[in-house]
Parts: C-alpha cells; structure tokens; sequence
C-alpha cells in the first residue's frame, strides 16, 4: 500500500475516523518501484485514471497496474529503480508552478540546508530536485505509460477550475549545453517535470545562487538576439511545513494544530495483560513569546521522562480494562507556571474517571515534589501521548 494525506478531494460518502489520518491505496506488483522510489508520480497517475484530483481516495481490487516494466525513463538516470540504493533527493516544501511563460522552482528558505545537501551531492553538469504536490496549483503534469512501454505527459486539473498554474514533480538543471545549440538555455516537460538545459557558466552561477540563497532568474531561447519564450526563476520564499496538522488534545479536543511536538524514545515496557502502554510524543504550547522551545527541550527532559514513565506505570496495572472501554490512547496535559503545576488526563475529549486520576495522583505528585528533576519555571501546556497496544 501507499499512504498518502488529504487534499483537495470531496470527502462525501465515506466513513472518516477522528483527525489526524492517512489515506491508504493498495498498489499492482509492477508499482511497487514508483511506490518506493517516487511515489507522488504513482499518486498522480491513479487520480488520473480514475478523473479524481490529484488522486484517488478508494482502491480499485484486481484492475490493471497503470505501469508496465520500467523500461526507459528519465528516473532511470536519477534513481535506482531495482535495487532502491539511491533516489531523487526531495526538497521539503520545494513547489514547482509552470505558468504562461513563466517557470518557478519555489525553495523554502527553511529548507536551505536540505538544498545544500543536494547541491553537493549533485556531479559538475546535473541538479535533479524532486518537488511535493502543490495546493496552489490547478493542475499537475501526469506521466502516463503507453501501451508499448514509452512514457507521455498528460496533465490533471481541479474540477471546475482554468488550468492556469500547473504543477510539477521534479526539475533537472543539465548545464551541458553548448554554445553551438542556438539557445542561451532552453525549458522542456520531461515525463511530469521540467527539465532546463543551461551552459556550464549559467550552472556555475546557478551553485552560487543555491549557496548564497539568492534568488536565480534563466532566461530561455535563442541566442540570436529573438524575444525570451520563458523565464526559470529560482527563488526562496517564506514557507513553513504544517506542523500537527488535524491533531487535537485528547483531554477536551482543543485543536493541538501548529502546536511544536516532540517524539518520545522509551525504553522501559510496560506491560500487562497483553496489553503495552507507552508514550510516544509531547506537545509543548509555550505561554510566554519571549521563550523558545529549544531552551525548554534542554531543561525539561529530565522532567519530561520521569513524568512519562510515572504515568505508564500507574495505568498499565488497568490496560485491559481501559481497552475493553474503547480507550487505546490518553493524553495527560500539565500545565506549569512559576509557583503553580496542574494536570488533567483524558481519551477522546472526555476526562478519564475519577479512579485512574487517583492512580495518577499517587505516582505524579511525588515526581511534581521530590523527582529528580526539578518542575519547569516556563509557563506552558505540556501535553504527553499515551498509546495502549496488543502485544502479538
């Protein structure tokens, strides 16, 4: 299967689970590659198939795979599509819009070391960036697979909208371009990316560009002094990845979204019954503007740890009563202030009964008052992630 996020797609008709959740499409042998390898040209082409953008919510049993052997593709020369050693390196947050005229190769300022990591790793002549599907776009480039193995371009649109940004998967700068060509740099649609052939000085200034985090403007067409038939620009823009997107507290479902968490590593089991209980993710919700998360982190994981191994052995004696009640996962909050620590625990919305609370109280108060750790002085919302899992 490939798991994949919502976008745009209607919902109507199908039974949902409470947010956060991935959709899930089962795949044909022959797609496994693109799974693995690229996934969102795999994504692309199913919505295609079935005229849903960007792609299908439902698997389809027992239908034809939309790709037959690999064959000859370009991502053949930028990713092993055999034995999966090496792929197209991925930008997060890198977007691509082609517009009349115009090509943009959007790079989020805050993905400046991820682009150095690929510049470096690029050899002297080829820069390969690999793209995420972008919600600004109306449209996206679809690799289609013919039926004598060759690959062909198609582009899917938003219903109802005029096609007038369309979506790219990856660009390929190749700055081998001779002089001899006639062009200064010329822009072509490979399969469902671009691909920008530029000479070697125009690549040369292009690294600096990327390693300067300026913004790098390629004009395209002939070199006899003709009008430009399109502009590649380069630029950084201001974009942050969605942080905890759907997510909401468990204990009152106060919306946990743009809320900065952390994963847990715990290394004690708790176990009864059958049953494991373990903390996987905290959530800090800072009080004071003037307080960054990362001094917190430094001084409260001492804290943090005792907390949550406090409380997993305080509920793991009722584990299977828990679960027989439909509760698999409990969020504990506690709130800190400079003279002040309180705590609420809940699963679903709803407070736990009174009885798991004096389990709570028994285990907690004495951490709050005599752990090892002193309590945060920071005033925040710390909000710890419980799972109850069967152990098989």
């Amino acid at each position: 299967m490939v798991f994949f996020s919502h976008s745009c797609q209607p919902l109507d008709g199908l039974t949902l689970p409470s947010q956060p959740f991935l959709f899930g499409l089962l795949i044909q042998k022959l797609e496994v590659p693109w799974a693995k390898v690229f996934p969102l040209r795999l994504l692309l082409r199913l919505g295609a198939k079935y005229s849903v953008y960007p792609t299908t919510l439902t698997s389809v049993r027992f239908r034809e795979s939309v790709y037959r052997e690999t064959g000859h593709t370009i991502m053949n020369l930028l990713a092993d599509l055999r034995n999966y050693q090496y792929s197209l390196s991925v930008v997060d947050g890198l977007r691509i819009h082609m517009e009349m005229g115009h090509s943009y190769i959007n790079i989020p300022k805050c993905s400046f070391n991820e682009m150095q990591k690929v510049v470096n790793a690029s050899n002297e002549h080829v820069i390969s960036i690999g793209a995420g599907f972008s919600t600004e776009a109306d449209s996206h480039l679809v690799c289609i697979q013919n039926e004598e193995g060759n690959y062909q371009t198609q582009a899917n649109s938003m219903p109802g909208k005029t096609r007038t940004v369309t979506g790219a998967s990856f660009v390929v700068f190749n700055g081998a371009l001779k002089a001899s060509s006639g062009f200064i740099a010329k822009s072509s649609i490979v399969e469902d990316g671009l691909m920008v052939q530029i000479p070697p000085e125009t690549m040369e200034s292009l690294r600096s560009a990327l390693r300067e985090q300026t913004d790098f403007q390629i004009p395209c067409g002939r070199n006899d002094g003709g009008e430009v038939r399109e502009n590649v620009t380069v630029r950084w823009v201001d974009w942050s990845s969605p942080v905890n997107t759907g997510k909401t507290s468990g204990v009152d479902e106060r919306p946990l979204g743009g809320v900065r968490s952390v994963r847990m590593q715990q290394d004690t089991e708790f176990e009864s019954d059958g049953r494991t209980i373990r903390c996987t993710e905290v959530f800090y919700q800072l009080k004071t503007p003037d307080c960054s998360l990362s001094s917190v982190l430094s001084s409260c994981s001492v804290f943090q740890k005792e907390m949550a191994l406090a409380a997993c052995s305080a509920l793991t004696p009722h584990l299977a009563v828990l679960t027989s009640s439909g509760i698999n996962s409990i969020s504990l909050r506690i709130s800190t202030q400079a003279d002040m620590v309180e705590y609420q625990a809940g699963s679903g919305g709803r407070l736990l009964p009174q009885r798991y609370m004096n389990e709570l109280d028994s285990v907690l108060i004495p951490v709050i008052h005599g752990g090892s750790a002193s309590v945060p002085q920071t005033a925040m919302d710390m909000e710890f992630i419980f799972y109850i899992t069967h152990t098989i």
